[in-house]
């Protein structure tokens, strides 16, 4: 038997102008709601929020998959670059690369990456909907 599905809940508000929060867990988030605005407020907007989100469930899946198959690693990173488009909007393309310090089998860490996108919740999300490609970067520790 299938196990229910997980709720998660996050409530945000905003006041004219744009200005916004988000509430997830027990953290406050604040970001950019504002529309047509000239300069940059310095906050996330919803698409740079989404691209976190991504961010979020490699790291964290990498840390499942040190869990799950002993992978060992010192550090990672991972940037992102989404492109969306105008009409009709929508994300059309996720990119990213994840370097992890460790010193761990090439087989390890491709075995690891097959994991993140196997296993991922929003990774799979988003690449329902649109086309998500990236690497995983072995980077040797540096033993000092």
């Amino acid at each position: 038997m299938a196990a229910a599905p997980s709720t998660y809940r996050v409530s945000a508000a905003s006041t004219s102008g744009g200005s916004a929060v988000a509430t997830a867990a027990s953290t406050t988030i604040p970001f950019d709601a504002s529309w047509g605005r000239d300069e940059p407020s310095g906050l996330p907007g919803p698409a740079e929020l989404l691209a976190s989100a991504f961010t979020a469930c490699m790291l964290k899946n990498l840390e499942r998959a040190g869990a799950l198959l002993g992978f060992t690693y010192e550090s990672a990173e991972v940037d992102v670059v989404a492109r969306r488009q105008d009409a009709p909007p929508m994300f059309v393309e996720l990119r990213y690369e994840l370097r992890v310090t460790t010193s761990e089998t090439q087989h390890r860490v491709d075995l690891v990456h097959q994991n993140l996108r196997k296993f991922g919740t929003v990774y799979n999300t988003l690449a329902a909907v649109c086309d998500v490609d990236g690497m995983v970067v072995a980077v040797a520790p540096s033993g000092g």
